[in-house]
């Protein structure tokens, strides 16, 4: 494994919508900069990060080589700086860009259950 990662990403990888972002950054990925750490592989343990596994469903968590969490839209600007999308995340910073993309990242996660199929009769479900 790499050890010279900038920031390892926790996604859902049984959320359809998140696999399809996941994919393009692993082809994006040339010099192996993230790490992918998939939530829903039955050996990840969310306790032994200190969290719940409701944590790590709420919204995207990512962790940088310092140890520090970070979620939502900082998640990707992250995961798309280390990619060489530099100038684009920049432009994502921008007072009404960044509001716009927060507050549709809000909606997403806590749609994105529904959205996906997985919730009946108004309960969500995860494996």
């Amino acid at each position: 494994m790499n050890n010279d990662w900038q920031v390892e990403v926790f996604y859902d990888g049984e959320c359809p919508l998140c696999l399809r972002e996941i994919k393009l950054l692993r082809r994006l990925d040339r010099k192996h900069r993230i790490r992918f750490t998939d939530i829903a592989d039955p050996s990840f343990s969310s306790a032994s990060y200190g969290m719940t596994t409701n944590d790590f469903m709420d919204e995207i968590q990512g962790r940088l080589p310092s140890g520090e969490w970070i979620t939502g839209v900082e998640v990707f600007r992250r995961l798309y700086a280390a990619v060489g999308l530099k100038p684009i995340v920049s432009l994502t910073r921008l007072p009404g860009i960044s509001h716009g993309l927060e507050f549709g990242y809000r909606v997403f996660a806590k749609n994105r259950l529904r959205w996906t199929g997985r919730c009946d009769d108004g309960t969500c479900r995860v494996n």
